[in-house]
């Protein structure tokens, strides 16, 4: 029996791979993915993904066929538009297919005429990204400029109507705590809901800042009064007063009292019926994180007659 068995099981191999040798025509399905898409168009839910085809072939690859779908390329750049919609001919598809399939196998029908591309024309914006960030420094650290986002932007594509309803998108909340170091992270996009048939080109920005650390310099600065009437003389008390500069320690180094300037407005004091001009820093260096008065905002004031 065992023999018997033995050459029972040979001789049906030796006839299967026989049999599965030979040609044979007969229909099967291919998988379609697709390719080249216009920059000004996009692929909607509604395309075919599966198209029918009678083949010849052997029997060897109708058995691949059938475990292992063949997925064909469509090029949808050669589509034609017609009667408002996108269209690849029988023969532009045999054509792709062709090129995709192996030489032994042979096209002979399509289940098709024609198939028809589920795309519609899209408009393209650049929308600003902006981070969402809280932040907490060490004692005496800051954030030295801007937060900066990479990529500051990003493409979105589709129906006007639904990309022109974007005015920003924002990144996810960034939280920072104890920051005495320059910072850079990945943080996810907050997309808007809601936008069926449009796409973004990314979901992810870096946010990034610099961070320095910072101190407090002190400069005397002399009074300036403004619009005194003419014939008299007015006399501030103090003439100099305080202001405080706060900024990087390299930065406090190139700035002098001459880079400030604070001035007292008599036009403006003289209705208040008192003997106090308010003060005014109108003259500042840049690039620095604070300026202030030291004391008050006032000083007191004699006017005297030439």
């Amino acid at each position: 029996m065992k023999v018997f068995s033995l050459f029972l099981l040979c001789s049906f191999l030796s006839w299967f791979i026989s049999n599965l040798s030979e040609t044979y025509e007969s229909r099967t399905n291919f998988i379609i993915s697709y390719s080249n898409l216009p920059d000004t168009l996009m692929l909607g839910k509604n395309s075919e993904d599966m198209i029918e085809a009678k083949i010849r072939a052997s029997g060897f690859q109708f058995l691949y066929h059938n475990f292992f779908k063949k997925q064909i390329d469509v090029d949808v750049s050669q589509a034609v538009y017609r009667n408002g919609k996108y269209l690849l001919t029988r023969e532009e598809l045999r054509k792709q297919m062709d090129l995709e399939l192996s030489q032994s196998v042979s096209i002979l029908d399509l289940d098709r005429s024609e198939l028809v591309v589920d795309m519609y024309r899209v408009a393209s914006r650049e929308i600003p990204i902006k981070a969402s960030l809280e932040i907490q420094f060490e004692q005496n650290y800051l954030l030295d400029g801007e937060v900066k986002v990479t990529p500051d932007h990003v493409v979105v594509k589709g129906p006007s109507k639904e990309i022109d309803t974007i005015g920003e998108v924002m990144t996810s909340l960034l939280q920072l705590a104890n920051v005495s170091n320059d910072f850079s992270r990945e943080v996810p996009l907050k997309l808007p809901k809601g936008l069926e048939n449009s796409v973004f080109s990314i979901n992810k920005a870096v946010v990034s800042g610099k961070v320095s650390k910072f101190s407090e310099k002190l400069f005397e600065v002399p009074v300036e009064v403004l619009n005194i009437p003419e014939g008299y003389q007015v006399q501030v008390f103090p003439n100099k007063v305080t202001v405080v500069c706060k900024a990087t320690i390299e930065r406090l180094k190139e700035i002098s009292k001459t880079d400030f300037k604070v001035v007292a407005d008599y036009d403006q004091g003289k209705d208040t019926g008192g003997s106090a001009l308010f003060l005014r820093i109108t003259e500042r260096p840049e690039n620095v994180y604070d300026v202030r008065l030291q004391e008050g905002s006032t000083v007191n004031f004699i006017l005297k007659q030439l």
